[in-house]
Order: structure tokens, then C-alpha cells, then sequence
């Protein structure tokens, strides 16, 4: 099977719409967001939230996040992954060991962020970054132990250091830039006029960043969107209204909603495609 990444680099280098990548927590959301776009997002902020049942401050392990993609790839191999690997856990060293290990795997892409320690969610105030050169230093280590795979170079810089920081990482070999947290849609076009690497978009709802329709973004010179939690906030609303039902009408079940043979045909496609590819 070719490497999901070598047709995620096609499609931008055509300059087409590109689906967006849709914000996935585990094996199971990844299974149902599937059938609405070939991308897929691997969220540290969902990780975090699904994994630990705690917010995404910094503490995710690089171990934990490697084999929650391996689960994902085992049962959907012919879709792109794209994993958050935050500021590659701090260690350079382990920063280019999760590449070659998610490399391996057939991640498309994995995004690299320039903050430092303690990390936050991109949306949040009070975030610290790392120098710049030592963000390109272990930007370029990880780029240099990549071979196929993609990788997007994230800053969660403000003000004009956005400006400084994306002219230095375009002179890198990194695939695609993002800036994350921006407030305003003129950032995103001043963005583009220094630079001519693809421009990805982050969607989080409750977020700094105005909404925007993929129409208006791909007008605007970005090439790609994602969605970051979509699925876990949807996973959030719905457990809670299902069982305050539940709770509320003296445990009776409803007769509408997914029952157990929707959700072992679902599991079932999955160990379907699983037998397949292993052929």
C-alpha cells in the first residue's frame, strides 16, 4: 500500500479542495468520522481528555499517544492520520523517535508545536514559547528523520513575533504551517502574503478563532482545514443527555437512539477491513 502521506502531498501540490481532517479521541470516533472524510486528526486536547480524563496541559505520554495512533491505523489503513505530538515531548531525541515510529506506522502527517513548557490548549491565554532557534533546531532533526511523512510546523505565537516565527519555518523543509489561536481572518491573510508554504486552519468551537466557511478559507489562500474536537464535544453532549434520560424516566430505556446491533455493525466493518489489509 503506498504511504498515506505521498497522496496527502499530491493533493496539496494540485492546489484542489482537500477534505479537512476531523478531530478524533480514540479508535472509536475515529471509526465514525471516517465515513465522513478521509482525514483524520489525532487531538492531544481530545487524547488528553479521553485517555487521562484531564485537560491537555503537558503531561501526555509520548508511549500513550504511539499506540493510540497504532489503533487507529490498524483498523482504518487506508485513511491519512494527522497526530498532534505537541513539542515532541520535550527531548529532541524522543521527538525524532515518535517520527520514525509514526512514520513506520503510515501516519500522514504529525504537527510539531513551538511551545515550551507548561504547554497549554492553543486557544488558551498565558501560553510560553520556545526560542525560536531551538524550535528550529528540533524542527529540523525531525524533519531530517522523517521520509515519507508529512510534517506540519505549528507556532502559537501573537502580534508580529506570527510573522517572525512563520518566515523562519518556511525556510525549513517543514510541509505545512499553521498558526494557532489566530483572532481575526486579516492575520490569515497577512499570513499568506509572507509565505508560500500550504497554510493549514484550525476549527475548535468555543475557540479564539473566528468561524469561517471552508469556501472562505480555500478563497483565501489556505489549503487546509481541521476540526480539533468535534467528536469529543459531541461525545460530551450526547453521554450526558442520554443518561440524565435515562436518570429521569426511572431507568427506562428509549426506543429511539443507536441500539447494540447499529454498534456491532459498525465494529464489525472495522474488523472487516482489518482481515482484509492483513491478507
Amino acid at each position: 500500500m503506498e504511504h498515506p502521506a505521498l497522496s496527502l502531498k499530491a493533493e496539496i501540490e494540485s492546489g484542489k479542495k482537500i477534505d479537512p481532517f476531523l478531530g478524533i479521541f480514540d479508535a472509536f470516533s475515529a471509526t465514525i468520522a471516517s465515513k465522513h472524510s478521509p482525514n483524520l486528526f489525532l487531538s492531544g486536547f481530545s487524547m488528553a481528555a479521553c485517555y487521562y480524563g484531564l485537560p491537555d496541559i503537558g503531561y501526555i505520554a509520548w508511549s500513550d499517544m504511539v499506540n493510540l495512533a497504532w489503533r487507529i491505523r490498524m483498523i482504518l489503513p487506508e485513511h491519512r492520520l494527522l497526530v498532534d505530538i505537541d513539542d515532541g515531548y520535550m527531548d529532541t531525541e524522543t521527538a525524532c523517535h515518535v517520527t520514525q515510529q509514526l512514520e513506520v506506522m503510515g501516519c500522514a502527517m504529525i504537527m510539531l508545536e513551538d511551545q515550551a513548557r507548561p504547554r497549554r490548549c492553543g486557544h488558551f491565554e498565558n501560553k510560553v514559547l520556545m526560542p525560536l532557534e531551538g524550535y528550529l533546531e528540533k524542527l529540523e532533526r525531525v524533519l531530517s528523520t522523517r521520509k515519507n511523512m508529512l510534517v506540519l510546523a505549528r507556532t502559537d505565537a501573537s502580534g508580529n513575533e506570527i510573522f517572525r516565527r512563520i518566515e523562519a519555518m518556511s525556510k525549513t523543509d517543514a510541509d505545512v504551517l499553521m498558526v494557532d489561536g489566530i483572532t481575526a481572518l486579516a492575520t490569515l491573510r497577512d499570513i499568506r502574503k509572507v509565505t508560500k508554504k500550504p497554510i493549514l486552519f484550525n476549527h475548535i468551537s468555543g475557540g479564539k478563532s473566528p468561524k469561517v466557511p471552508l469556501s472562505t478559507l480555500h478563497e483565501m489562500g489556505v489549503n487546509l482545514s481541521l476540526y480539533s474536537t468535534p467528536a469529543l464535544f459531541a461525545a460530551q453532549r450526547a453521554i450526558n443527555e442520554s443518561l440524565t434520560t435515562i436518570m429521569t424516566k426511572d431507568g427506562e430505556l428509549p426506543d429511539e437512539g443507536i441500539g447494540v446491533m447499529q454498534c456491532t455493525a459498525l465494529l464489525q466493518a472495522n474488523m472487516n477491513r482489518y482481515a482484509r489489509s492483513s491478507e
